[in-house]
């Protein structure tokens, strides 16, 4: 497929030494639309602690889609790249529901509560195709059953365009989709080094701060000594590793530190503004 740009702009970004940045979104129309118009990379569309609906996906990735942007860029890369985190933990060695996701279109995958070697190769397979087992990249042997449809019509491709690029980069260098393993326990951590060493097509990884910190002792008390520590330790084992490590919770008041510390992908907070309506009460007071 000569001439085809890179699709996913997360990976764009990451390939170029770039910081990524993304925002979790409710998998709603309206939330759709305000992050197809923003400046982001990628918008990651929250399904673990929300209900489970493949079709409010689909809506929202059809929403998500700003044809102006798309124009003025003169390519088939989306502005805003869409991402999806299932809601099975990796303990769960579950794969339906991240086939379901790809099989939507979206360009990458992240999974929650991956602790072992064997959670990360299931998640890895759960996002490749089969091939034979001469093939190149064979391992980890894909499990992804074959429905491309959807997808392929999303990314603006062909059914064999999509095959040639539904890999996991950067095991596959002209993969789209990025597989992201979220850890978010000491067992995690433990295991970090193996994963990292062992499983071929991590894209990368992201701090569970909130769930790591309840083992920890310290429910959501991120400045916390022993949550600090753990979670340095899981930045530092990526970058050993060469895997870009993603900060769940980027704000004002931390993103030059996040920067600064070596996190490059970089889950932004934004809310809405209420600028008028304070002005007015602070003048009625």
């Amino acid at each position: 497929m000569p001439g085809t740009p890179r699709l996913n702009g997360v990976i764009a970004a990451l390939e170029q030494g770039r910081h990524a940045f993304m925002a979790f979104a409710r998998p709603e129309r309206e939330e759709a639309i305000q992050f197809g118009a923003s400046k982001l990379d990628g918008v990651l569309f929250e399904m673990e602690h929300t209900p489970w609906d493949a079709a409010n996906l689909r809506d929202a990735l059809q929403y998500l889609i700003n044809r102006r942007r798309i124009v003025e860029a003169g390519s088939l890369a989306p502005p805003v790249t869409p991402f999806c985190r299932i809601p099975a933990n990796g303990r769960e060695m579950n794969q339906w529901l991240a086939k379901q996701a790809l099989d939507s279109g979206v360009y990458g995958v992240v999974f929650p509560h991956v602790s072992t070697v064997e959670q990360a190769m299931n998640a890895i397979a759960a996002c490749r195709y089969a091939s034979p087992p001469d093939a190149p990249l064979h391992s980890p042997k894909g499990q992804r059953g074959d429905g491309p449809t959807a997808a392929a019509r999303y990314w603006g491709l062909t059914a064999k365009e999509y095959y040639a690029r539904a890999d996991v980069w950067p095991l596959a260098p002209e993969g789209e989709i990025l597989a992201v393993l979220m850890i978010e326990s000491t067992e995690a951590i433990a295991n970090l080094p193996d994963m990292l060493r062992e499983v071929p097509g991590i894209g990368a990884i992201m701090i569970g701060e909130g769930d790591l910190s309840q083992e920890l002792g310290h429910p959501r008390e991120y400045d916390v000594p022993v949550v600090q520590e753990a979670m340095a330790e899981i930045l530092a084992r990526g970058q050993e590793a060469g895997v870009p490590v993603g900060h769940p919770h980027v704000t004002s008041a931390n993103v030059e530190k996040a920067i600064a510390d070596g996190f490059r992908l970089l889950f932004t907070t934004p809310g809405r503004s209420y600028a008028a309506l304070e002005k007015g009460r602070d003048l009625l007071t």
